[in-house]
């Protein structure tokens, strides 16, 4: 997708590609027109980077991705509340713009770093690099990233995570793993969030969805959670404490 839209040029690295940077030209001198395979090659180096300075301070690295308006932030809020006084957490926000869910997590007592990616519809390794420093590591235990809402792009950036949640909202219908499998694929956990809504939405099945993730080859852990009414979420508080 990022190479016919455009958006594998983003804010954290249009200055390898601009006049000066080491993808402006190719080697034999001439401008560079297919430049996608050399930005994602520099954000995986950069991605590694950023990995290597999380497991320098101990602290584990989460990746949530989803639609827009799946629940993510909520979510935050939510594990925040039940463990924020045991683990000590810090989130990285992506928007394109805005600071609206940082400002949500602010609000709970939590340093949120908002990086907003203009036309860019994800996040990538040189935004986040950008964002650790802004951060006190040794302070932290935990750092969620909020990336963009957009069920496609994200899982092919690597960040430097540990870890990737897939967020499946119910109103979205119990065939996105289906329909968009790149993401769901990537996960090491999914979500299906809004369970609360599951007694009005009754044409959703938890057990399509969990179905629809199995033909994708992933044995990844579906849970259904509610961040409204607290359904759900101490197995994904536990699945979070087992990694930090």
């Amino acid at each position: 997708m990022c190479d016919t839209c455009g958006c594998n040029v983003t804010p954290g690295n249009e200055h390898l590609v601009a006049a000066g940077g080491h993808l402006a030209r190719t080697g034999g001198g001439h401008e560079s027109v297919e430049v996608l395979k050399g930005l994602l090659d520099a954000n995986d180096h950069q991605a590694l980077h950023n990995r290597e300075h999380f497991d320098r301070h101990g602290v584990v690295a989460i990746n949530l991705m989803s639609s827009p308006g799946s629940g993510k932030t909520s979510l935050l809020e939510a594990t925040i509340d039940a463990i924020g006084a045991d683990r000590r957490i810090a989130v990285i926000e992506g928007d394109l713009e805005t600071e609206n869910d940082a400002a949500r997590i602010r609000a709970k007592g939590v340093d949120a770093i908002q990086i907003s990616t203009g036309t860019a519809c994800h996040l990538d390794a040189h935004m986040v690099h950008t964002a650790l420093h802004e951060l006190d590591l040794d302070a932290v235990d935990i750092v969620f990233i909020e990336n963009v809402g957009n069920l496609v792009c994200p899982a092919s950036f690597d960040l430097g995570q540990h870890v990737n949640v897939a967020l499946l909202s119910t109103p979205e219908g119990d065939d996105k793993p289906a329909k968009y499998p790149v993401m769901f694929r990537a996960a090491d956990l999914v979500l299906i969030t809004k369970a609360d809504l599951l007694s009005v939405l009754d044409d959703f099945s938890p057990d399509a969805a969990t179905d629809c993730v199995r033909r994708l080859a992933s044995d990844a852990p579906v849970m259904t959670v509610s961040s409204r009414s607290g359904t759900g979420l101490d197995a994904w508080l536990e699945w979070v404490g087992s990694r930090a």
